[in-house]
């Protein structure tokens, strides 16, 4: 394949603002792919990022094309359609990033895979194991790629730990405690018209995170989920499980609790509240791990807050996750875990898709589920059996849900008679 690859990105929301939009155009500064469409539900959204003066600062001279054109399409008319129709027409081998809410990823997937199209899908990557698999299944037959932005894998602290525990420093994992709150002010976002009880919940939102990465740094799986949710109401008088704690078993007993929250308040100094702490079993004492990843160390104290929510005077700023960075030459450059995860699933898209030989692609494919960096449907699915069990322990207020690994995976609540 001569041509660079389009990137069609479906949603138009806060992480494609923050996250993969700029990632996308550094890599198309790079020349790695072309043009770049973005196709979100309506047009106030695509509007936001046309106008950014963020983004046009960083990456003078490009743009994208929208779907729908906020020129040519009134802010209240929708379009909930319109992705099937620019990922139809996009060129064999095209890129599709999938940044939508966790209930519509399956549809999105199945359309994205019918086109052709490799992929980059924010986490998780759908909410049942059984999707997972089939989504697997259809991607590995028509050698395509599809990677599950867990952005935290590509941290370095995370890196190091993975590396430390697999070559037996650290010992054997017995208990962890990790959370993750996010700014009260996410309510007033796009959250409330979708994060809701039906939906989802901030568990398997964002505790996700933390439970891939035990399994990322260990190579255990999850056996064993129960989460008891606080139902809270949005200001749209939408009701979501805004508090969750979580309790998982892994298959070696240990245990990890994680707490999540749309919760961390607005005029506090940092971004959220989130990290991780492993106590593990060595070989003549205890070994640890911890990860204080809502501070980095930096800490700024400005003339005067920005017009931003969440903005203060005093701050401790992450400067790890996403940060863009003057570093000589026009424009600014992206800087990160967070550019580093969705350019390597790009990368690894735009490397396969260059192959033309199906059955070289799936050998390629193989190896990228092997290597265990990127999160594959083939060797990470265990994290769809974590949300689906998640999702039937919260709806039955904390109940224990135990997954069953082997011939037929599954998940049912622990019987206790």
């Amino acid at each position: 394949m001569d041509q660079a690859p389009q990137i069609t990105i479906i949603g138009g929301g806060m992480i494609t603002q923050i996250q993969l939009l700029p990632t996308i155009y550094q890599l198309q500064r790079e020349g790695l792919v072309g043009e770049i469409h973005i196709c979100a539900l309506n047009s106030p959204p695509i509007l936001e990022l046309q106008n950014d003066p963020v983004l046009k600062k960083a990456f003078p001279g490009q743009g994208f094309v929208p779907h729908p054109d906020p020129a040519l399409s009134s802010p209240e008319n929708l379009f909930p359609e319109l992705y099937k129709e620019v990922l139809a027409d996009a060129p064999r081998n095209s890129i599709a990033v999938v940044a939508v809410p966790d209930q519509v990823h399956y549809e999105v997937l199945q359309v994205a895979l019918e086109s052709q199209a490799h992929v980059c899908v924010v986490k998780p990557l759908v909410q049942t194991f059984a999707q997972a698999e089939e989504i697997g299944s259809i991607a590995y037959e028509r050698g395509l790629v599809i990677g599950v932005e867990y952005h935290k894998r590509f941290d370095p602290r995370n890196l190091m730990a993975r590396s430390a525990y697999r070559e037996g420093k650290l010992g054997e994992f017995r208990l962890g405690q990790a959370q993750m709150i996010e700014p009260y002010y996410y309510r007033e976002s796009n959250f409330q018209n979708w994060c809701t009880c039906e939906n989802s919940d901030m568990f398997t939102y964002v505790g996700c995170h933390y439970v891939d990465l035990v399994a990322f740094i260990t190579g255990l799986k999850p056996v064993s989920v129960s989460v008891y949710g606080i139902v809270d109401e949005y200001p749209n008088g939408n009701k979501g499980f805004l508090w969750t704690d979580g309790r998982v078993l892994w298959e070696n007993g240990a245990s990890l609790s994680v707490v999540d929250a749309l919760g961390y308040p607005n005029a506090a100094a940092g971004g959220n509240a989130q990290g991780l702490t492993m106590w593990c079993q060595g070989s003549e004492d205890a070994t640890l791990l911890v990860h204080r990843d809502q501070y980095r160390g930096v800490k700024h104290s400005y003339e005067s807050a920005g017009d931003q929510p969440g903005d203060t005077v005093y701050a401790e700023p992450n400067p790890d996750y996403f940060q863009l960075l003057a570093q000589g030459g026009e424009g600014l450059l992206p800087a990160g875990y967070g550019h580093r995860s969705a350019e390597y699933i790009i990368r690894a898209c735009c490397r396969v898709g260059a192959v033309e030989s199906v059955e070289e692609r799936r050998r390629l494919i193989r190896a990228l589920d092997e290597d265990g960096i990127m999160a594959t449907p083939a060797n990470s699915s265990y994290n769809e059996l974590v949300v689906e069990a998640a999702r039937k322990s919260i709806q039955s207020g904390g109940r224990e849900v135990l997954i069953n690994y082997g011939e037929q995976p599954g998940i049912h609540f622990r019987d206790f008679s």
